[in-house]
């Protein structure tokens, strides 16, 4: 990477202020999610999730339902999660205004959801249900009512090669690619991104008008500390699991580490990838300066974004990073890899850079971390977006196009 190539990056961000791009559907008359909810009849929803944000393994899928799920319920609105069980929680609980329904496990939960839906009699069914297809699909549209949604965030593709074994993964990509497609051509899809909703019409044949950006938001918690750590430090934040490629990112900070012998890094999450991630920063004599340790709380996960200079990640599939604009709301840049979902969560040159994994990562965080100048700007333009990226807007358009 060269000079040539970070003042073309920055140039592209001249402009001074963040376009203002549209973030979802503006053209319903109805103001607030209430209003919606009521001209469409809707008192009641049941939302089908692989998982709740309560489970071990939750990630942004599940931030992003809860999110919705309160402010729907707040405006009045019924709404039910119904999801697989998560060790040592109940099996029904009310988080947030919304209720939560646990009937089964891990892989039951798609025949017992819709096993329930088809039992209720008429008058106990929702007037809406939104599915989450999260690589396998509920198939909802072959038993839910007419008033339906889906939230799909990206298609998982040759991802299913890294999260099971060889049969299962063949098996999952022909019904994600090939079965399920068909049983959704008449059903609205709402995914967070641009370069996610390309993907989805491309790769699963569905109609580009039956897919509607909604962009994610931002929690207000988040938000920019007065000091950064005085030596560099580096943050990641997700699942630990093969497809965020965090082994592939401590390389990177290896090479990053013989440029600037005071960096700082943390790894942060759970995962299946746990034990082989910390063995490899022993391997590369990582571990007095890279922190793995696990699942950290909400009020430590501010501090670990506003303390950062950067936050990266080396991810493969991605349906937005809510990670990035996490941290970007306090005022922390991204480096991450341009892979779908990232493009549009990292505005390149002017909020961090888009970089592959491997050499063009490590000089993308060495000119951040070595100039002050690029770093404030940086700081300036991640504030700039993040801002515009607030849930209550993400459950209104959400709302927009369930009603419609």
């Amino acid at each position: 990477m060269t000079k040539d190539w970070l003042d073309a990056r920055l140039r592209s961000g001249d402009d001074g202020e963040l376009d203002a791009e549209p973030l979802g559907v503006v053209d319903d008359p109805y103001a607030s999610v209430d209003d919606l909810a009521k001209h469409a009849g809707i008192r009641s929803i049941e939302m089908l999730a692989w998982r709740d944000l309560d489970h071990p393994e939750a990630g942004g899928s599940e931030v992003h339902a809860s999110r919705v799920a309160e402010r729907w319920a707040a405006a009045g609105v019924d709404v039910t999660i119904t999801a697989s069980r998560s060790p040592g929680e109940p099996r029904s609980a009310t988080v947030e205004g919304y209720k939560v329904e646990r009937p089964a496990g891990r892989y039951a939960i798609f025949p017992v959801a819709a096993a329930r839906a088809v039992a209720r009699r008429r008058r106990a069914r929702p007037d809406a249900t939104v599915e989450i297809w999260n690589g396998m699909p509920f198939f909802s549209p072959l038993w839910a009512g007419e008033r339906r949604m889906v939230f799909l965030h990206h298609v998982h593709d040759r991802m299913w090669d890294l999260v099971m074994p060889a049969p299962l993964a063949a098996l999952g990509r022909t019904i994600e690619s090939r079965l399920a497609p068909g049983c959704y051509r008449r059903t609205p899809v709402v995914t967070l991104s641009e370069s996610s909703r390309d993907q989805i019409v491309s790769n699963l044949g569905l109609d580009a008008a039956q897919v509607t950006v909604v962009r994610p938001g931002v929690d207000e918690r988040f938000r920019p500390a007065r000091r950064r750590d005085r030596d560099p430090l580096i943050v990641a934040v997700g699942r630990l699991v093969p497809y965020k490629r965090f082994d592939r990112l401590i390389e990177v900070l290896v090479k990053l580490r013989e440029r600037h012998p005071s960096l700082q890094a943390v790894i942060a999450g759970e995962g299946s990838e746990r034990q082989a991630l910390e063995a490899l920063a022993s391997a590369h004599g990582a571990t007095g300066w890279l922190s793995i340790p696990g699942r950290i709380g909400d009020a430590e996960l501010v501090e670990l974004y506003q303390r950062a200079w950067v936050v990266a990640s080396a991810s493969a599939y991605e349906g937005w990073g809510l990670t990035l604009t996490e941290a970007a709301a306090c005022g922390t840049p991204a480096v991450a890899s341009p892979i779908s979902g990232h493009v549009d969560a990292v505005l390149d040159g002017r909020s961090g850079f888009l970089a592959e994994p491997g050499d063009p990562m490590v000089d993308a965080l060495d000119w951040i971390i070595s100039n002050d100048l690029l770093r404030r700007r940086l700081h300036a333009g991640a504030l700039d977006y993040a801002s515009k990226l607030t849930w209550d807007r993400t459950a209104l358009e959400s709302m927009r196009v369930l009603a419609r």
